[in-house]
């Protein structure tokens, strides 16, 4: 396993090495490397921090009955998954993909830092994927659409696991120096990126050293790992890619969109407000992807939070009109 994580960082390093702008000709240098088309650092991703968390879920049942679950663990858990949510939700998504608000320096790295506590990659190579994401949504180009094999029962299924997890062996990543040209030349972010290694590191041990620290004892740390690691990882990763997988093949469409993205209400509250795809389809600047009476947008009500206090501006509120608008035709 260490040596699993050594291969991961080690390459995650040399990927970002190559994102980063010239000092002196501030030109973008050439692609990151490809390994037959696929990108080494998602393999080890998905291995380590999908599938590992995966199984510690599954044993995370006989491990609590038992011993293995305070209430400490459950305060960090909890803390670390809406930190890191709200780093790609409020951050990696809606701020550096979609432009949704202008942000303070100091709070546009505060949000390329807590997204990539997430673990779901560097923010250039994310936003490079996600633009790809929405210029094909749900055609041929589109990195992880649930309708690439048909509409079948069978292509279904498998279409679904390629855009839960599956597009991370088979699709090539996008290049962040065509769709995340504005990102790879904003040196602060694309110091966050090198530092994605670290992050990874940080991300997992912090729940551990605090945990440690709280309880005043090894199991104290190792309980803290599990939970506030491991499982919160797993959890958040498998919630984000429930948006690429599920949300584009169920839910409710009130508004006109050019796919198949759908609103899914019980994913709106783990997902922090992005389950409400269709609108955020639909309207994809806006800052509020629940728009409708009953639809909870925890994401856009911290980015309402940061507005009042100044650390945002310029956001992109949608008023009745422009909701109206985006209605689709009956």
């Amino acid at each position: 396993m260490l040596q699993v994580i050594y291969r991961l960082l080690e390459c995650e390093w040399y990927m970002t090495q190559q994102f980063e702008i010239s000092e002196t000709s501030g030109e973008p240098p050439g692609e990151a490397p490809e390994v037959g088309g696929k990108s080494r650092t998602k393999l080890f991703i998905l291995g380590v921090f999908i599938v590992v968390p995966f199984l510690a879920l599954i044993a995370a049942v006989p491990v609590a009955w038992g011993w293995g679950l305070g209430w400490r663990d459950v305060v960090l858990a909890v803390i670390f998954y809406v930190v890191s949510c709200l780093g790609v939700t409020v951050g990696y998504h809606r701020h550096f993909t979609h432009g949704a608000f202008k942000a303070r320096r100091p709070v546009r790295i505060a949000l390329a830092i807590a997204g990539s506590l997430a673990i779901e990659g560097p923010v250039a190579q994310w936003v490079a994927d996600h633009r790809k994401h929405h210029l094909f949504s749900d055609k041929l180009g589109d990195p992880h659409s649930p309708w690439l094999y048909g509409d079948s029962v069978s292509a279904l299924l498998k279409g679904l696991f390629h855009a839960h997890v599956g597009w991370f062996f088979d699709s090539e990543d996008a290049s962040p120096r065509k769709y995340a040209r504005d990102l790879v030349k904003d040196r602060a972010i694309m110091r966050v990126s090198r530092a994605f290694p670290a992050l990874v590191v940080v991300s997992l041990l912090l729940p551990a050293l605090i945990g440690g620290l709280w309880w005043m004892s090894w199991q104290g740390a190792v309980t803290a790992f599990f939970w506030a690691g491991l499982v919160r990882i797993g959890l958040l990763n498998h919630v984000t890619f429930s948006i690429n997988s599920i949300c584009h093949v169920t839910g409710r469409r009130p508004f006109a969109s050019t796919d198949r993205s759908g609103n899914v209400w019980w994913l709106a509250l783990p997902s922090l407000g992005e389950a409400w795809h269709n609108y955020h389809h639909a309207d994809s600047s806006s800052a509020r992807h629940g728009v409708l009476r009953g639809q909870i947008d925890i994401s856009a009500g911290v980015i309402w939070l940061l507005e009042r206090f100044r650390l945002v501006y310029h956001v992109q509120w949608p008023d009745r009109a422009r909701i109206e608008s985006k209605r689709a035709v009956v």
